[in-house]
């Protein structure tokens, strides 16, 4: 099934190509709607997934920091989710009908 994550009335992300993770859903890289994102500084390390990098999200004038996670080079049990994204801080995933 098609989802998009959208936050302050834009689309974010938007693909049928995702893997959910501990209720959280990756979506692909590519499938990023660039123009919102910007990279954080922000690092926070998993013992299973290793360490995730974050963006935040500005739409029109409003920033949201460290609204996605991705992991650059996830450990082993978590290879599935590379050049993957993943959201929280408000941004809403949801169904596309």
């Amino acid at each position: 099934m098609k989802k998009r994550a959208v936050w302050n009335g834009k689309v974010l992300a938007e693909s049928n190509d995702l893997v959910n993770v501990e209720g959280n859903y990756y979506f692909p890289e590519d499938s990023l709607n660039k123009e919102y994102f910007s990279a954080s500084a922000t690092h926070t390390v998993c013992p299973w997934k290793g360490t995730a990098s974050y963006y935040s999200v500005t739409v029109d004038g409003q920033e949201n920091k460290d609204a996605a996670w991705y992991y650059p080079s996830p450990k082993e049990m978590a290879k599935h989710i590379t050049g993957r994204v993943a959201f929280w801080k408000g941004v809403k995933v949801e169904d596309v009908d």
